[in-house]
């Protein structure tokens, strides 16, 4: 079995390690084996862009949107390749696989399209003949840390802004995903990046990810992941110094079916927030808090329209639902769901594992009822299919449930009527907020970002992710004799 290089200053070179990519859907054909980084070669990686970043950051708009463009014109090329390669990996199904490639090449074609559009203010003086401008300039070195559930999605809105911003980048995927990372490695290069622009070290967090935080030449650190890493990541990058940090992490969000849904669109709704890629989305509904009204309806048709949800391989046209993309997540929604059990909510349907006809972390999707908001069931993030109805008594109490957790990512309502949206809209605690629609589900031009225990510092994608990427300089020129 071939290893899989790392990618540092413009070359593919041996990785210190190597670890085994699993294929979630055939435990018994991996997708192969990839190079692991050291502290040393994470070292020269942002050696690498440190020495790339005065140059690149100088360079014409023109010259990085054609990068990205080009990026994005691959990505594209190569969709349903990178799509199947990404569903082997991952575990997500071929056609959501496909989508999120999609999804990647229109994020890095967006940034490109921006960088011709205005990147300052011009701004009244209070002095004779002065005008005052501002300037976007980038910050350097930038550390981007990816997680496993969207191997492409993710790393393309950090990494596509801070590159068109002028930064160099040293991108560390997840380990259970390096082969989508090394595809995305391989297409930038090929289209044009400059060495030291851009370096893939696949690797532990614990070395490649401690090395962001710590390294005095790395300016700013993007994360998602696990709110406990968040957090250790943001408390060593500020013993540091004035390093920024970025950070995407848990939620426990709330679907809320009000007295007056339409319950057909309810289901719908519920069904992909819940489990819609496994349930594997930072932003998936994982509490559905249903009025007292219709709470008897939604649970009998949501139970059998969850147990109707067909679980298998990643590739399996059939296959509705893939395999939970790691054994360790697998453990962590087995756990999950014993405990919810332990506490005294009803198992509607699902909970157990199932046998494929190859091995694989094959998963029931699994519904709760009879639900406490109390309950760690409802209070602890999952991150995988499992959720759990909670009975409401109106609207009051829908939004109080909805807002009994530290965390405030996203959070939907389905609802007929218009107050009701509207005191849900203004009431509820989350940075992204839906109704009757997904609230798994954001776009790529809109801001995207979490309050509470969900994030930390700016919002990722759309224009605002430039917020993070460059620092704003005040121009006061004076032009008068």
């Amino acid at each position: 079995m071939s290893t899989h290089p790392i990618f540092i200053d413009g070359a593919w070179v041996p990785g210190a390690d190597v670890t085994l990519n699993e294929n979630p859907s055939d435990l018994d054909a991996p997708l192969g084996e990839y190079g692991m980084a050291s502290l040393a070669q994470t070292d020269d990686a942002i050696a690498a862009a440190a020495a790339a970043a005065v140059t690149w950051g100088r360079s014409p708009a023109a010259e990085r949107a054609t990068l990205l463009e080009g990026v994005a014109a691959r990505l594209l090329a190569r969709r349903d390749e990178l799509g199947e390669q990404l569903a082997r990996e991952e575990g997500k199904t071929r056609a959501e696989g496909i989508g999120e490639v999609t999804r990647a090449a229109q994020t890095f074609s967006y940034y490109a399209n921006h960088l011709f559009t205005p990147q300052g203010e011009v701004l009244a003086s209070r002095r004779q003949d002065t005008s005052i401008h501002t300037r976007r300039k980038p910050l350097g070195v930038v550390g981007i840390i990816a997680p496993w559930n969207f191997p492409l999605a993710v790393p393309s809105w950090k990494i596509a802004p801070a590159l068109a911003a002028g930064n160099t980048v040293v991108f560390k995927p997840a380990e259970a995903v390096p082969a989508s990372a090394a595809s995305l490695a391989e297409i930038i290069a090929d289209a044009g990046a400059p060495a030291g622009v851009f370096s893939l070290v696949t690797g532990r967090g614990s070395v490649v990810g401690e090395r962001f935080a710590t390294h005095p030449d790395v300016a700013a650190v993007s994360f998602t992941g696990s709110t406990r890493v968040g957090r250790h990541l943001l408390a060593t990058a500020h013993a540091t110094g004035s390093k920024r940090v970025q950070a995407e992490m848990g939620g426990k969000n709330p679907l809320v079916v009000a007295a007056d849904a339409d319950l057909d669109l309810a289901v719908r709704v519920a069904i992909d927030s819940c489990f819609g890629a496994t349930g594997q989305r930072c932003t998936a509904s994982s509490r559905l808090i249903v009025d007292s009204a219709v709470h008897d309806d939604f649970v009998r048709r949501m139970t059998a329209t969850t147990a109707a949800i067909r679980v298998g391989h990643a590739l399996d046209p059939a296959t509705t639902m893939g395999p939970v993309a790691t054994h360790a997540q697998l453990e962590t929604d087995l756990a999950a769901i014993a405990l919810g059990q332990r506490e005294g909510a009803e198992l509607l349907t699902g909970g157990t594992l199932l046998e494929r006809s190859t091995r694989g972390y094959y998963l029931e999707p699994t519904l709760f009822a009879s639900g406490q908001s109390s309950m760690r069931l409802n209070q602890d993030e999952i991150f995988g299919p499992v959720a759990c109805i909670i009975e409401a008594d109106g609207i009051e109490h829908a939004i109080e449930i909805a807002n009994d957790v530290p965390y405030g990512l996203s959070a939907g309502i389905v609802t007929t009527g218009l107050a009701t949206s509207e005191r849900f809209q203004e009431e509820v605690r989350a940075g992204l907020v839906s109704v009757n629609a997904s609230p798994a589900v954001s776009e790529l031009h809109a801001p995207f970002g979490g309050v509470g225990s969900s994030s930390y510092g700016p919002r990722e994608q759309g224009t605002r992710a430039l917020d993070f990427y460059t620092t704003t300089s005040s121009h006061f020129v004076s032009f008068g004799a």
